[in-house]
């Protein structure tokens, strides 16, 4: 079959062709029509990604979107090594794959995916989010903290708070539902005012970026020993763009209502993961959730695998 092969950890994958997963592969095989290009999976493909494998060659991929033997539509994710999404074939448990309702079409289901995982996953499965809470997204010029914004007014947000570097791109998150924006390009001890002010009426933030964003962020949550206790406010860490590691005070911790936690794999079971993004596809197919996708045919793989896209624009790969 023709797919996108992994040969090497420093290379980009290149069109090639690879064995087709047999009827005893263990899992559900899918003819696969889409596969979104994320941060994810070019880290994964890298070697570089803590869910990254060890063995090559494999075809990259972590979902995609494609039929069963029965001609049934589905999104799947978690394929089983080596045959990943992008592929003409692929083979994923069945407990990993969920129909897909017919309002959504190939390309934008395989593009809501991972920031589906990331944005959905977040909010309902770590933060548990509740209707009338206010969030922070730290990051939400890119593709998932674009779709944050939307699931979090979706969810009953209200009020949400978008941050970003792209200032051209950040104007335009209040047409997708943000109520305030901050941006990320300023001294940082005016960063950590902004922060110190929106944070008064923050119950949760995601963070896409980590870095020195996220310092300012931890540091504007300070108390100061207040009797009655600090706003609680859940941290969800979700990407590291912006820099890994970072530094934080202990003082930072112990004097505010920080609750520090993480969403990706692991973090979140399966089971979690399917509930989270099930719920999106029925709200992509009632709502019209907004995404920004490029379609290109993956026999490009290899020249458009590190071409920088428009930010918030998704790349899919087409069998």
């Amino acid at each position: 079959m023709n797919a996108a092969v992994v040969e090497s950890f420093g290379k980009p994958p290149r069109y090639a062709t690879f064995r087709e997963p047999g009827a005893d592969a263990g899992g559900e095989l899918v003819e696969v029509r889409a596969a979104a290009l994320s941060n994810l999976v070019k880290g994964q493909a890298s070697g570089r990604h803590y869910s990254s494998g060890g063995e090559l060659p494999f075809v990259p991929g972590y979902d995609g979107v494609g039929t069963l033997p029965d001609r049934r539509r589905v999104y799947f994710f978690g394929p089983l090594a080596p045959f990943g999404a992008m592929a003409e074939w692929s083979v994923a448990p069945a407990s990993q794959t969920m129909l897909l309702p017919d309002e959504v079409d190939d390309v934008t289901a395989a593009a809501l995916g991972n920031p589906g995982l990331a944005s959905w996953g977040a909010l309902l499965g770590r933060a548990r989010l509740q209707a009338g809470e206010s969030v922070l997204v730290n990051g939400a010029t890119g593709v998932a903290g674009q779709q944050a914004i939307q699931v979090a007014k979706y969810l009953g947000a209200r009020r949400v708070i978008a941050t970003g570097r792209d200032e051209a791109v950040l104007e335009k998150l209040r047409e997708l539902g943000a109520d305030e924006t901050i941006r990320l390009h300023q001294p940082r001890e005016v960063l950590v005012q902004a922060f110190r002010a929106a944070l008064a009426g923050v119950d949760v933030v995601l963070d896409y970026v980590w870095g020195p964003s996220a310092e300012c962020i931890l540091e504007a949550a300070k108390g100061h020993g207040a009797p009655e206790g600090e706003r609680r406010i859940r941290y969800v860490q979700i990407g590291a763009i912006g820099g890994d590691p970072i530094s934080v005070k202990g003082e930072w911790l112990r004097s505010s209502g920080l609750e520090l936690m993480g969403s990706g794999l692991g973090s979140l079971s399966a089971g979690a993961i399917m509930e989270s993004l099930q719920a999106m596809y029925e709200a992509a197919a009632s709502t019209g959730l907004k995404i920004d996708v490029e379609a290109v045919p993956l026999a490009e793989v290899e020249t458009a695998w590190h071409r920088v896209a428009p930010t918030g624009r998704r790349i899919v790969f087409t069998m």
